[in-house]
Order: C-alpha cells, then sequence, then structure tokens
C-alpha cells in the first residue's frame, strides 16, 4: 500500500455501537485490516464484554485491531475528534435522515471534504442504530441489499464500506498524467537509436519511422511508467547484438 494511499485510510474511524457479538468483533477487526484500515472505537462495551479467545480466532492476523481499540462509554465520546460521521442504516422514517447514501456516494462525497478524522458508524447487530444515535451523525448510509432479506451481518457491512472506500481512493491513486511531447520524442530517439545499433535500418527510413512510432505513443497517451519500460526493452534488444558471439545468427 503506498503511503498515499495509508494516509488516505488512516483518516477513518470504525466505530461499533454495543456489538454482541465477540465473533462479529473478531470478523470486523480481519474486515477492516484486508481493507487497510485500521482504527476501532467500540462504544456501550468494555474489552471484558468479549471473549478474547472468540474474537482471536475470527480475527485472526488483524487481532492487534482489537488490541489497540478504544472503548468509549457513550457515542458522543466517541465521536468527539471526529469531523464528519455517517451513520449506518437500512432504515427510514419520521426522525431518521432525510436522505441515505450509497457506499460509491459517500466515498465521492468525502472527496471534497476538508482534511480530519471520518468516523463510520454501525450498529448493533439484532437492531442497528437507534434514531438519537443517528441523529448524532452528520450522514446516513445504506448498502443497497433484496427486500427480501436486507439484513447484512456486522462484519459484511463493515467490508462493503471500507472496500468502496478504498476502491475510490484507489481509483484516485491509479489515475496517471499522460507524459508531454518532449518525453514522447526522447523515447522515439531511444527506440531509433536502438533500431539503428542492430542495423535494422537497411534504407534512409529513420526520420519515418521515429515519426510512426510519435504518431502511435501520442494517441496512446503514456504514462511515464510505460515510457520507463518501453525505453527499457528497446535498450535490452540493442545490447543483444553487442554481446552476440561472432558468427551467431
Amino acid at each position: 500500500m503506498s503511503r498515499k494511499m495509508e494516509k488516505h485510510l488512516d483518516r477513518f474511524r470504525i466505530v461499533l455501537v454495543e456489538p454482541q457479538d465477540s465473533g462479529n468483533v473478531g470478523a470486523v477487526c480481519r474486515s477492516m485490516k484486508t481493507m487497510g484500515f485500521s482504527h476501532l472505537k467500540i462504544v456501550g462495551r468494555t474489552r471484558e464484554d468479549f471473549d478474547e479467545n472468540r474474537v482471536r480466532t475470527l480475527a485472526l492476523h488483524a487481532w492487534d485491531i482489537f488490541e489497540q481499540a478504544e472503548f468509549h462509554a457513550s457515542l458522543s465520546d466517541a465521536l468527539g475528534d471526529l469531523i464528519i460521521v455517517a451513520g449506518m442504516t437500512r432504515r427510514t422514517g419520521k426522525f431518521r435522515k432525510y436522505f441515505s447514501l450509497t457506499p460509491e456516494q459517500l466515498s465521492k462525497h468525502l472527496e471534497a471534504s476538508p482534511s480530519g478524522l471520518v468516523g463510520l458508524v454501525f450498529g448493533r447487530e439484532s437492531d442497528g442504530l437507534t434514531d438519537a444515535e443517528l441523529a448524532c451523525c452528520n450522514l446516513a448510509v445504506h448498502i443497497p441489499s433484496s427486500s427480501r432479506f436486507p439484513s447484512l451481518n456486522l462484519s459484511h457491512a463493515v467490508q462493503i464500506i471500507t472496500y468502496a472506500l478504498r476502491r475510490n481512493s484507489q481509483d484516485q491513486q491509479e489515475c496517471f498524467e499522460a507524459v508531454p511531447q518532449e518525453r514522447i520524442l526522447e523515447l522515439e530517439d531511444t527506440i531509433t537509436r536502438s533500431f539503428e545499433s542492430i542495423d535494422f535500418f537497411k534504407q534512409n527510413e529513420k526520420d519515418e519511422v521515429g515519426r510512426f512510432f510519435t504518431d502511435i505513443f501520442s494517441r496512446a497517451l503514456l504514462s511515464e511508467r510505460e515510457c520507463a519500460r518501453l525505453e527499457k526493452m528497446f535498450k535490452k534488444i540493442a545490447a543483444l547484438k553487442i554481446h552476440r558471439p561472432p558468427g551467431a545468427r
């Protein structure tokens, strides 16, 4: 994981309100770690409330997340250092939020948010967040699911939300700027010189071949990484002749 990605994901806090099952807490830790999230807050429970062996069994190599988790007596206390709080809920009603975002919409919304810590609040396995708890959140988020059976396991919900946030961040990371024309010309020069070194040109065609590659590469919108790899390949082609034994074909 790149430092930029790590720094971005480090701003998130997964907040579990009164989780009821030790196995679910362990599974949440595993879901978090697979997506690069490491900060867990647990509300309304103490560390002693959980079966440590059960948590460890489900967390596997993510046990350290539970070890480092923060425990808070109240939700307001857990949210005190956060600038944005999103509550996960599938229920609507008069005293709930006016609208609810999908995980993808949440991720896009947070792109424009100022720097600072963001809380992702998940309710109890049995009945989720109360109206009052959701009111403590700035945003409501729902995971689209079948109306025949809309309930998700707690760790599955955490996995889906964290995946959406990581995926959007990764999409941003993987965006690249196409190299400028001067870089394309450098690549074209490397290619034509490599061809020249292996006696590829039989007539005065070096300039035409150079323009041919320049036009192709310009349309392809190459990244710097792609340019560097192409240069390495053509330099290797040129080096093959230098190291070829005399008389070899």
